[in-house]
């Protein structure tokens, strides 16, 4: 897969620490010379945002700011989300959950499972509320609700070669968990709309093109990549720090703005046909195929 094997086993021997084990579907590492905080998804039966995967990222986030509030906010400066599964960065929303919830018709279930996952994506966007930069390493397909995920950070970095996209539109449904809000604010309402209908699959070097992906690193190198970032900020701190607050004043997203998507996806979501489900379950399956063969 990547590097991130070998570096994860260096910073446990160096200067890190491993605090993974207290997760199931969640591996973290504390590199303390970068002062980076690495949380890698691991979703289980297949790398999707599953209830367990949400409650894991809640606590460890949780515990971020515990120890950033501990440690006079020195412990983090970056925040590295990224992935345990090979070739898979997140495939996105529980789909299994989602058809058993749309025929119980459990509308407060859908809606609480998004505003859960809304909670962590305007959270990631607004850093956490802390001076930290949160990042994106994707080194595998991000898709739908994964994609979403990735898009929230306030630095993606993607390898050559993967595919990312919106592809809800396949069973009817739409990307209701912050895709249009942010995409509109980085390449216009327009191409957002017509990313999102199309449902298509982009390389990372077309989103890269379109701005959507901020670094381009070969395969294998998107660690690396990260670490070039960091020593070029630390080069110019005060230039860094300056163009981080003015993307935060001029790409505001207000909460209630997700909250209200996410009542309308949930709304979306009971409209859904025994045709559209039917799709979904075979998306389950395709993901679960996938997943195995990884």
């Amino acid at each position: 897969m990547s590097n991130i094997v070998h570096l994860k086993e260096s910073y446990q021997v160096q200067y890190g620490e491993n605090t993974g084990s207290q997760y199931s579907q969640l591996n973290t590492y504390y590199d303390s010379e970068y002062r980076i905080g690495w949380f890698l998804m691991c979703g289980e039966p297949r790398p999707c945002f599953t209830p367990t995967l949400l409650n894991d990222l809640t606590s460890y986030l949780s515990n971020v700011k515990a120890e950033m509030a501990y440690s006079g906010n020195k412990k983090y400066d970056y925040l590295v989300v990224g992935s345990d599964v090979d070739g898979i960065f997140n495939l996105g929303g529980d789909l299994n959950l989602f058809r058993s919830l749309i025929q119980e018709r459990n509308h407060a279930g859908l809606l609480s499972y998004a505003i859960q996952c809304i909670d962590i994506v305007y959270k990631n966007m607004n850093h956490f509320d802390l001076d930290l930069t949160t990042v994106s390493l994707i080194q595998g397909d991000a898709l739908g609700g994964g994609f979403e995920a990735a898009l929230s950070s306030n630095l993606i970095i993607a390898e050559r070669g993967i595919k990312l996209g919106l592809p809800e539109v396949l069973f009817n449904l739409f990307p209701g968990m912050g895709a249009y809000s942010i995409l509109s604010r980085k390449i216009g309402a327009s191409a957002a709309e017509k990313m999102i209908l199309s449902g298509k699959l982009y390389t990372s070097e077309e989103l890269y093109d379109m701005g959507i992906i901020d670094i381009l690193a070969d395969k294998g190198e998107g660690e690396l990549a990260l670490y070039k970032y960091i020593k070029a900020v630390r080069r110019s701190p005060n230039t860094y720090n300056a163009i981080s607050k003015v993307k935060d004043i001029c790409n505001q997203v207000p909460y209630q703005e997700l909250v209200d998507i996410a009542k309308v996806w949930a709304d979306a979501a009971l409209n859904l046909t025994e045709k559209d489900l039917r799709m979904m379950e075979r998306l389950v399956n395709r993901q679960t195929h996938k997943a195995k063969n990884s």
